[in-house]
């Protein structure tokens, strides 16, 4: 769901995408915390989550119109340990929209805290899963991105 971000909320951006999902068992390493790893696969949910609330199933990304959006460049900074019992909400935008490039802007604290727990940034070329090169975004695609656009920190609005 595309949500107005609280007001007085570090984290918050305008029209983002939230998610939830839970730390399970299996998501923990040995001394207790989100082995760092794991932080990309959740990320990864929120990017399928992304598709699939908004009304575009994410396997017809590649079983109907045979697109695959491969990350292309990684960013990310992990600000708390999050451990078995949290529950992580991550909040997803879309910073840039290119010719054949998205990048997404993550956000993810726990459920009820304000302080992060973890911020990304990731670029995503849009490719044909025929030939596996880059081509533009088909309009319905951008569509979608361009909604979820939202203007990064420090920008003015509008």
């Amino acid at each position: 769901m595309a949500v107005d971000a609280p007001a007085g909320r570090a984290y918050a951006r305008p029209m983002t995408f939230r998610t939830r999902m839970p730390v399970r068992f299996g998501d923990e390493d040995h001394v207790g915390i989100v082995y760092y790893p794991r932080i990309f696969h959740f990320l990864h949910v929120a990017f399928e989550d992304f598709f699939n609330e908004q009304g575009i199933a994410f396997r017809e990304l590649f079983e109907v119109d045979r697109l695959g959006f491969p990350m292309a460049h990684v960013d990310a900074d992990f600000k708390s340990p999050l451990r078995l019992g949290d529950v992580l909400e991550v909040d997803v935008w879309i910073e840039k929209v290119g010719d054949a490039s998205v990048t997404f802007q993550y956000r993810g604290r726990r459920s009820g805290e304000d302080a992060l727990a973890v911020t990304a940034c990731m670029t995503v070329v849009c490719i044909d899963l025929t030939t596996f090169r880059s081509r533009p975004i088909p309009p319905r695609y951008r569509k979608l991105f361009e909604a979820n656009r939202a203007a990064p920190p420090g920008a003015p609005a509008g």
